[in-house]
């Protein structure tokens, strides 16, 4: 019998206790346990998934969302060893961030310490049940996992080889939950949990991050939306422009810190977007355009179409870019700020007075110079991994690493003191 919302969140809040108090060795070793588990289990996972494929395709899905929600020997493989990192990392709980004595003679620490429950939304990528779990669990949190329908079948087969593994190690399954409702109301239910959830997460586009804001009774972590920006600023080195625009594009379309609008200075668009755009389209890309970008691009010869205002605030998710002529730093930030989902953007210039006024300009989690948007991601930051990229100013912003699914206590301790 399947549980209900509430039972599975609640049964995530009484593990809670005994996973916070782990050691770390204890947890490593069970996130070992769950990275065999899912190699051993790659045959079920591959005929589970394409059954999710098969529906995908048949509903319509572009190829780009198809390639998200696929599974391949390769994909399990970096998911199992995705878990191992995460074990080799070190553990943030216990950790003392400050300490001190104040005259009293009370001695104060600050330490490290689990968020407790997580509700973790998400949409079509199965990898990320495994990602979430193992970050949640070697921070010393329970996690209620709510994967989109796209992906229940390899979803469900993921988490039931967690669970697996859970129970092997000697932790409680209830430490990752998991919803098999996937409609609306299975969204809906876990968002009133706040008796039994502590904070939630939503992990997709931005219309799933303004459902789980508008619903959710918890604190909320944003992290959805990435309508990403580049700034060609007129000093830039153009023959190095190129390339780093393509691997923003279209190196993965689908996820989320991928370039979706593209914004050039009036002084190089003639002479730049040709050859930027070309290199594109060749490699299959769609171009919508501003009527000056899309003026360039017909004279020279460039396939085009005309952007209409909802392309320049759209996350793409697909071989398809929008393009604009802007007038100078200025006009660029004020659009990316007015468009932009403060996830990631940047700057390709040589000119060190107009990168500062873009750094201190745009409001975005991650501001890139003269680099593609496409490293705002929590291996390529140096934290391992991360749960998600926050969008949001509190309590953590950018990537979410082990370290920003802690929260912090004081420790207070005295020789049986009294207060005067």
């Amino acid at each position: 019998m399947s549980l209900t919302v509430e039972q599975v969140c609640k049964a995530a809040h009484e593990a809670q206790y005994a996973l916070a108090g782990a050691s770390a060795q204890s947890k490593n070793a069970m996130l070992r346990a769950v990275a065999a588990a899912l190699r051993a289990g790659e045959k079920h996972l591959l005929e589970v998934n394409k059954t999710d494929v098969e529906a995908a395709k048949a509903s319509g899905m572009s190829f780009a969302m198809v390639d998200r929600l696929t599974l391949t020997p390769e994909r399990i493989a970096l998911m199992a060893e995705g878990v191992e990192q995460v074990a080799e990392l070190p553990d943030p709980v216990g950790q003392v961030t400050r300490e001190w004595t104040v005259p009293s003679g009370l001695h104060i620490k600050k330490v490290r310490v689990p968020l407790g429950v997580i509700g973790v939304i998400y949409e079509s990528r199965p990898n990320v049940t495994a990602d979430v779990a193992a970050l949640c669990l070697k921070s010393g949190n329970c996690v209620v996992l709510r994967g989109g329908k796209d992906a229940i079948n390899s979803n469900r087969a993921i988490h039931e080889l967690i669970v697996a593994a859970l129970k092997e190690s000697g932790f409680s399954p209830a430490c990752v939950g998991f919803i098999d409702d996937v409609t609306r109301e299975g969204s809906f239910a876990l968002l009133k949990q706040g008796k039994y959830v502590d904070v939630v997460i939503p992990r997709g586009g931005d219309g799933l991050k303004h459902f789980v804001l508008e619903n959710a009774v918890m604190p909320v972590i944003a992290s959805a939306g990435g309508v990403c920006h580049l700034f060609v600023e007129k000093s830039a080195r153009l023959d190095k422009c190129v390339a780093v625009i393509e691997n923003a594009k279209m190196q993965r379309p689908s996820t989320c810190n991928a370039l979706e609008q593209l914004l050039v200075q009036k002084e190089v668009a003639e002479k730049f977007l040709p050859v930027c755009i070309k290199n594109l389209t060749d490699k299959g890309c769609r171009i919508t355009a501003c009527p000056q970008a899309k003026a360039i691009l017909d004279k020279a010869g460039v396939p085009c179409s005309a952007a209409d205002e909802a392309d320049f605030k759209k996350e793409h998710q697909d071989y398809e870019l929008t393009v604009r002529v802007v007038k100078d730093t200025s006009e660029a930030i004020e659009i990316i700020n007015a468009n932009n989902t403060s996830h990631s953007d940047g700057i390709l210039s040589e000119d060190k007075a107009e990168i500062a006024r873009f750094e201190k300009g745009v409001d975005a989690a991650c501001v890139y110079v003269n680099a593609s948007t496409r490293f705002t991601d929590g291996f390529q930051f140096g934290f391992g991994a991360e749960i998600g990229i926050s969008t949001q100013k509190l309590h953590a912003r950018g990537p979410l690493g082990l370290e920003q699914l802690t929260s912090e206590k004081y420790i207070a301790q005295g020789d049986y003191l009294s207060r005067k």
